[in-house]
């Protein structure tokens, strides 16, 4: 029996802790590896499909190796760098549009194996990433979540905004950084409470939509990471750092207590519900846990991080998400 063989979209291996973390895992099982990101694609890889009597072949030629796409027994989208354009592209205009073609020949490329993926074919997790769509089903699964306005709206904003005495925060919809700013400075932006100075710039709104959310109270705060059926609770004490307290993403792990949690049945049920509803094989969601018990649902990240909640609790998500790669041999 041939043995399993894994494609991992990502960047360089020294750069990707996690893919690194799994890559060992999955070459101590026996299984085959081979890690590609579309970044130098032009100028380093190739692909091609064949169409023959009703069948279809499909080869990746990159790194001195010609892949056998249609022999692989799982794809992994871990984080995978875009496409760049060739140096000797020297027209913009053609430049940009052969990315943009290369980027369509591989989306339906990988789109279309026959191999399990995870977290999901591209335009799953594509979907299950967007916060409003997680929100709404998140809900109509049973989840508590905050009171929530998305919007564009100066008024909208300060109807919420009064409607709970300015105890509300903001989150970015979909990107939180912005590249570039003053001269190439990259600003990154998480969850942040609304301060005066915000009220005075409201009329900017028009411009960009924002997530704004009643301010929930917290005793910890909650990553579950589920890969398949499988449930991995944490609680991340982020109420004892002053750093954190708003955010645990602003990490400080020398100060902030982590430790493994028992959800009950039915958050855990719920939990699963909502990655099979999605269509995710994995995810990352946050949660809080308010000050009477309450468990209420943030978000589910489809590509989340999980190393460090790995290292500070001894959760074998690692472990988990090898054999998830491997159930596809």
């Amino acid at each position: 029996m041939p043995s399993p063989h894994v494609l991992v979209l990502t960047y360089d291996l020294k750069d990707d802790a996690h893919a690194a973390r799994v890559c060992e895992l999955l070459s101590e099982r026996g299984a085959r590896v081979t890690v590609f990101s579309p970044e130098h694609f032009q100028s380093t890889s190739r692909v091609d499909l064949r169409y023959v009597d009703g069948a279809v072949r499909r080869r990746l030629h990159t790194n001195g190796e010609i892949l056998d796409l249609d022999a692989l027994t799982a794809l992994w989208w871990r984080r995978p760098t875009p496409i760049v354009p060739d140096p000797a592209l020297t027209d913009e205009a053609i430049a940009r549009y052969t990315v943009k073609e290369c980027h369509s020949l591989l989306a339906g490329l990988w789109e279309h194996l026959r191999c399990p993926q995870l977290p999901a074919r591209e335009s799953t997790f594509r979907r299950a990433g967007h916060k409003p769509y997680q929100l709404a089903l998140a809900a109509e699964l049973g989840f508590r979540i905050p009171e929530t306005v998305i919007t564009t709206s100066e008024e909208a904003f300060l109807d919420f905004h009064d409607r709970h005495d300015g105890r509300i925060v903001t989150k970015p919809l979909d990107i939180p950084w912005v590249e570039g700013v003053g001269g190439g400075i990259t600003v990154s932006r998480a969850c942040e409470p609304v301060t005066a100075r915000d009220l005075a710039h409201t009329d900017a709104l028009r411009f960009c939509p924002v997530i704004v959310q009643e301010q929930i109270p917290k005793r910890v705060e909650l990553r579950v990471t589920v890969v398949g059926r499988q449930i991995f609770a944490a609680e991340i004490h982020s109420q004892v750092s002053n750093r954190a307290r708003l955010d645990w993403r602003r990490y400080d792990t020398h100060v902030t207590p982590h430790r493994i949690h028992r959800l009950p049945d039915e958050v855990a049920a719920r939990c699963l519900a909502l990655t099979d509803r999605l269509g995710l094989r994995y995810g990352a969601m946050d949660l809080i846990v308010t000050p009477d018990g309450r468990y209420v649902f943030l978000e589910i990240n489809p590509n989340g991080q999980w190393l460090w909640i790995e290292h500070l609790t001894g959760l074998p998500i690692s472990e988990a998400v090898r054999d998830i790669l491997l159930e596809g041999a």
